[in-house]
């Protein structure tokens, strides 16, 4: 069946509504945090460690003994003073506190030692099939991912042996819980968005003369939006004239 004028404005708003911006190239870059928690350390051990990558390219590293996110990289040197990278500070710390005092209280059978063992987790944020941006998280022990939980859903997959008991433990813990959607539902989306602003003016004063083209490329980069602008705006125009 055709679309009538009215589907088809909705279509082109929902277009503008989503929330996933890609870069001038269209790419699709993906925010990602690695997290270790050591219940017990050793002497002089830091009992978190965290880092941060933007499609691999680390940018961010802290660890509970020095107490302070380091930049790491040129990425890191261009957004360690703006609002998110304090954003995104305050709540791993807070999150890795929590993940600490609950892993103090877990069940020794998770573990083959008396102490607990240390935790890694992951969360990784990038744009969805749907058009919109948010994260997944993975957990396990020993470098083995046996627990998923999907923040969207709110669901938790086990996939290796003692995920059942890790589940238990972190989904019973309600600010835990808040805390994994709320980074990796609302947060990450925000994070992603300014980094990846930060990244792409990097690319770009970045990139050897001989692999971009000449005047002719950087003048289309720069029209690029103007013309999608006014192709949209006139899209809507047009449309908004037909439902007239």
């Amino acid at each position: 069946m055709a679309r009538t004028a009215g589907s088809k404005f909705a279509f082109v708003l929902l277009l503008l509504l989503q929330d996933c911006p890609r870069t001038v190239r269209g790419e699709n870059h993906a925010l990602s945090y690695t997290i270790t928690v050591i219940p017990k350390p050793r002497f002089g051990q830091p009992w978190c460690e965290v880092q941060g990558e933007v499609s691999g390219n680390k940018f961010l590293s802290y660890d509970c003994g020095i107490k302070k996110f380091q930049p790491i990289g040129p990425l890191g040197l261009k957004v360690n003073n703006t609002e998110a990278w304090k954003k995104q500070s305050e709540a791993l710390t807070d999150l890795v506190e929590e993940l600490r005092k609950t892993l103090l209280d877990i069940k020794p059978e998770i573990a083959t030692t008396s102490d607990p063992l240390p935790l890694q987790g992951r969360m990784l944020c990038q744009c969805k099939a749907n058009g919109h941006t948010s994260g997944s998280w993975e957990f396990g022990f020993n470098g083995q991912i046996s627990l998923l939980f999907d923040s969207e859903n709110r669901k938790w997959t086990v996939v290796q042996p003692g995920g059942e008991l890790l589940q238990g433990t972190l989904a019973n813990d309600r600010y835990i819980t808040k805390l994994l959607i709320k980074i990796s539902n609302g947060d990450c989306s925000k994070w992603r968005e300014q980094f990846l602003k930060h990244w792409e003016k990097m690319l770009e004063t970045t990139a050897s003369p001989t692999t971009v083209p000449a005047t002719a490329q950087s003048r289309a980069t720069a029209i690029m939006p103007t013309a999608w602008i006014f192709l949209v705006t006139l899209t809507c125009s047009i449309l908004l004239g037909l439902l007239g």
